[in-house]
């Protein structure tokens, strides 16, 4: 029998501290662009870019993280408890400002007929006249889903009131599993989504089932964006498993997808044919036409197993995206590094997104990716001279993002505000590559909402342990969001800048919602 206990002591016999979501460790080293995060988990990345930003949807694995109070260590994750969908994005590639979850499924869901909500994916299209972003997603295995929005960050709604893609859904009968949405606005206007994957059809021979199971689909999209037209055809990906994404570049598609693992849903005891990939690998096609895919098309493997570059514990199955950007072609992937480096080594499977460049061969195929710890390169200096969100950062130690219930700094006034929470004696959070220009920066700004009294924030640079350039006292009125400010000495050029916290010890100091900082004269940035 279940039962809770509200405000009672029980004599001689200690209840267990609440367990806490918070990542205490360091696992994103400074330095690493790799994971893109270390204060939360997220799989499943798909990039998007929109207005010279890019935004990575994930599936919010860190909902059913739970660490214990001593052990540190988590249950393994459990799938089925997921249905929120984490947002995150960048100017940089490496400074990444955390929008929260969008609670997507279940009661209180966007879409309360679906349970799950994993495997994002977005498109943006004009329909009507209006600017609108179609957010698809995995209701489980059973079906595919869409919800829509004003804005990259919502809000969204549910035009629908049954799944978009399902046991009804033409041309896919026979698909195990109906997941995995990729959309893909084409430049003549036309949208299609690619889905799918699972266990081969029982009716195919072995080695067929094995290397060629058909289990892939592509589908036009109605111009509306949430209704199909016609049936679905195959894509015949060469030891396809799931994981379904198109990108063009040069007037072809590219179709990239993970292979399977063998096993009795495949063909019993197979091997690829060989240049097939083996398993739990990234491989790819390439063709003329968004909704033909023959397994002629195939043109080799993209990425190897993670855990060829990871080590053991971070093996398993991927899930990728592509996006341009800057001129450039970014591969998004994921690993279970930052679960491993916050455990000692072992995973329970919360996986964290990562981003790789893409080189691209005269031919129009691709380099293999190598899965690195380094990641890509920042893309431009970051601008300090703004007001920006505290929950931008490119590393950090203790701290954890809460929505607040106020506009955001920085963004629509319709996107979701969070501030940096949880934050203690020794926490801190750090940004990459600030670029305060030739004459530098004299003050900085902290809208904060005081928890503790005599409680600082000291200004370093290059490192946890660099010079204090400023140091703000955190002496507002406790409870209420204020404006406090520090001076700061001897900032010019390109740094890391470091916002290291320090108060009394064992209790949540502050939380804060931004930052701005004030340039000495009339900012001119460094060279590059």
């Amino acid at each position: 029998m279940d039962f809770t206990l509200d405000d009672v002591a029980v004599a001689g016999a200690a209840l267990p501290p609440p367990r806490s979501k918070t990542i205490e460790a360091v696992g994103k080293l400074p330095g690493e662009h790799n994971p893109l995060i270390g204060h939360k988990f997220g799989a499943d990345g798909f990039g998007f870019v929109h207005e010279g930003r890019v935004y990575m949807y994930l599936t919010n694995d860190t909902q059913g993280y739970a660490p214990d109070p001593v052990t540190g260590v988590s249950p393994a994750i459990n799938y089925g408890d997921i249905n929120q969908i984490t947002v995150i994005s960048s100017e940089d590639l490496v400074n990444w400002t955390d929008h929260g979850e969008i609670q997507v499924a279940g009661p209180d869901g966007v879409a309360r007929f679906t349970a799950n909500s994993w495997a994002p994916g977005i498109a943006r299209k004009v329909v009507d006249g209006e600017e609108r972003f179609f957010l698809y997603y995995a209701n489980s295995g059973d079906s595919t889903n869409v919800i829509t929005g004003s804005t990259p960050l919502g809000p969204w709604t549910s035009e629908r009131t049954s799944t978009l893609i399902n046991d009804s859904t033409p041309g896919a009968e026979d698909v195990a599993w109906k997941f995995d949405p990729t959309p893909f606005v084409d430049d003549d206007g036309r949208p299609y989504l690619y889905f799918g994957g699972g266990p081969a059809s029982t009716g195919m021979p072995p080695a067929e089932r094995f290397n060629n199971p058909k289990n892939l689909r592509v589908i036009a999209l109605g111009d509306d964006m949430v209704s199909t037209e016609g049936a679905a055809t195959v894509v015949d990906a060469p030891v396809a498993f799931e994981a379904g994404h198109v990108f063009t570049r040069g007037g072809r598609y590219y179709f990239t997808y993970s292979s399977h693992f063998g096993g009795s849903d495949f063909g019993g005891s197979q091997q690829p044919i060989p240049g097939y990939p083996d398993a739990g690998q990234i491989g790819y096609l390439i063709s003329d036409d968004p909704m033909s895919w023959p397994k002629e098309t195939y043109a080799g493997v993209l990425f190897p197993n993670q855990s060829q570059f990871f080590g053991a514990g971070t093996g398993g199955n991927n899930h990728q995206s592509v996006f341009e950007f800057e001129g450039r072609y970014y591969f998004t992937y994921h690993a279970p590094t930052l679960n491993k480096r916050i455990n000692g080594d072992t995973t329970q499977g919360y996986r964290s997104p990562h981003i790789q460049e893409l080189t691209f061969r005269p031919d129009g195929t691709i380099e293999q990716v190598v899965g690195t710890y380094a990641g890509v390169e920042q893309v431009r200096h970051f601008d300090p001279y703004r007001v920006f969100e505290a929950e931008t950062f490119g590393w950090s130690k203790g701290v954890a993002t809460s929505k607040a219930d106020r506009p955001s700094a920085q963004f629509d006034a319709a996107a979701p505000n969070l501030v940096v929470s949880d934050i203690h004696d020794g926490d801190w959070t750090a940004l990459s590559s600030v670029d305060f220009g030739d004459d530098g920066a004299r003050g900085v700004t902290a809208t904060v909402r005081a928890l503790a009294t005599g409680a600082r924030i000291q200004v370093r640079l290059d490192g946890v342990d660099g010079p204090v350039v400023g140091t703000i006292a955190v002496d507002s009125p406790a409870g209420q969001w204020a404006e406090v400010r520090a001076e700061l000495t001897g900032v010019s050029g390109v740094h890391h800048v470091y916002f290291t916290f320090s108060g009394p010890a064992g209790v949540e100091l502050f939380e804060i919602d931004s930052w701005a900082f004030e340039a000495a004269t009339a900012p001119s940035p460094s060279c590059r």
